[in-house]
Formats: C-alpha cells, structure tokens, sequence
C-alpha cells in the first residue's frame, strides 16, 4: 500500500495524499479525463478494483476484476502520450498512454482510450 506522503504512482510528481488518494477515497472527482486516466493507473498499482469499476462505463465494465492474482502485472511507471479534448469543460476526452509494467513478465501496455463526463464524473469508456 502506498502512503499519503509518498510520490503518487501516476507520474504528476505530487504525493499520493494531493494526487490520486483523493479520488480513490471519493473525496472529489478527477477534473480532466487525464487525470482519471492516471487515478486509474494508480488505481492498478494499489490494488483498488472498486475505483476502477466505479470509473468505469456501465455499458464496457467488466463484472469484476482480479487485481490481486499472483500473475496480475505489477505497473510502475504511466506515461501519457497524448490527449484529446477532456479538459475541464469538455464531455470526451481521449487520452494515450504507455503503462509498463513486471511481474512474470515485463512490458508496455500502449492503449488509446476514450473517456466521457456525465455530470461532474469522468469515465472510461473503452480503448479504441
């Protein structure tokens, strides 16, 4: 588990109690479909499968999700490759991004991700 005052896992640089903590705990939405995207990355690395179903689109979530499988990819490093839209004021956004990670095996997940607002909440939708 990560502590409030160590650096957050999605790369901003702030600690995790400034950053990402926040959402995870529901304390506040993440203002831009980026940072939903890398709430949910940090979301991967501490193992918080019901954020990461509660940012996620009814219609592509999955029934649920194993995170603590002792194959489950451990991810270490998110970097965001490009964004589109999903700023503050926008209701889509889509984001880029090169997740890596080890574990069994060590590689890159590169995904194109499509994200959408409804009220105050972004969410994922689904890679395209």
């Amino acid at each position: 588990m990560i502590e409030d005052t160590q650096r957050c896992p999605c790369g901003t640089g702030l600690r995790y109690g400034e950053c990402c903590a926040p959402l995870h705990r529901g304390e506040r939405p993440a203002p831009t479909a980026e940072m939903l995207m890398r709430s949910r990355f940090s979301a991967y690395v501490v193992r918080d499968a019901a954020y990461l179903l509660n940012t996620w689109d009814p219609i592509t979530r999955p029934q649920s999700l194993e995170l603590e499988h002792p194959d489950a990819p451990e991810f270490y490093l998110l970097e965001i490759l490009r964004t589109e839209r999903g700023g503050p004021f926008d209701v889509e956004g889509v984001v880029e991004f090169a997740a890596h990670y080890r574990g069994a095996a060590r590689g890159v997940q590169r995904e194109t991700s499509r994200f959408y607002k409804r009220d105050k909440n972004w969410f994922y939708q689904e890679a395209i």
